[in-house]
């Protein structure tokens, strides 16, 4: 045997007592939990965070639909901007209100349909922002929703004064002003509300609307008056169709699985 190999022999062996040659200390090996045990918390150590809610059930259902209107087209009122340079030079066309949109299909637009009752289950709001926008003088989009919590980025695209005042009934009231372009002002709501209203007090056409909700099971009719609502959990519903002028009409409706339902509703002028 060489020099080298009997003093490495004569090392490892003086250890073995306290730590064994290339093993776990004995204490080490006593600390260690029996098998199928927890192992335990480190002294001093925080406390492990209580498991997360279970999420909601995922839905795959759709609702479809067209919001009809019968009757005459009401003839909405031309709106005059001549009190406001920037506002009269930013429409070439003349401009209506958006109060009755009777779409050429004899639908209306800037319906929000959304399941007032049924929905079960917590529903965290997006990260996505809901943009309001002031632009031409005139919010856009004229209707439409936004969950409890989520952010509403008010954004001003006018070289112009405008301000913004909320009216709810529920939520908070809020008026504020934006007299650059460009300039944004985040809100929230922080509690369900159909609908809160949107005004300007400089500019006395300016108006929106939108459905505060819980969940993300709502949408708003197009230049075709079509809705559609994805992902919805099976369940029995009550949805609801909300207009300005025209109201509310209620429906009653049962999802399962993975079909597809169609709801119409129809509005009377």
């Amino acid at each position: 045997m060489s020099k080298t190999l009997s003093i490495a022999f004569a090392l490892c062996a003086g250890l073995a007592l306290t730590v064994g040659c290339g093993g776990k200390k004995d204490e080490d090996a006593l600390m260690e939990p029996e098998k199928g045990a927890p192992a335990a918390a480190p002294a001093g150590a925080p406390a492990a965070a209580p498991a997360a809610a279970a999420a909601p059930a995922a839905g795959a259902a759709t609702l479809t639909g067209k919001v009809a209107f019968d009757g005459t087209a009401p003839q909405m009122e031309l709106i005059k901007m001549d009190a406001d340079a920037f506002c009269k030079a930013e429409h070439k066309e003349p401009v209506y209100s958006q109060e009755v949109v009777v779409n050429s299909n004899k639908t209306l637009r800037w319906v929000i349909v959304y399941l007032k009752e049924g929905v079960t289950g917590s529903y965290p709001p997006p990260k996505d922002a809901v943009t309001l926008d002031q632009h031409s003088c005139q919010y856009q989009p004229h209707v439409f929703g936004i969950q409890v919590g989520q952010t509403l980025n008010i954004l001003n695209s006018d070289s112009t004064l405008h301000n913004i005042h909320a009216l709810p009934k529920k939520n908070a009231e809020f008026n504020i002003g934006q007299p650059f372009a460009k300039m944004v002002t985040p809100k929230k709501f922080d509690q369900a509300e159909v609908p809160v209203r949107f005004k300007c007090d400089v500019h006395k056409w300016m108006g929106a609307y939108c459905a505060v909700l819980n969940h993300p099971f709502y949408a708003v009719t197009n230049d075709q008056g079509v809705f559609e609502i994805k992902n919805v959990p099976p369940g029995n519903y009550v949805i609801e169709a909300w207009h300005e002028k025209y109201g509310t009409q209620d429906q009653n409706v049962t999802v399962s699985g993975a079909e597809s339902k169609t709801v119409d509703f129809s509005f009377k002028g």
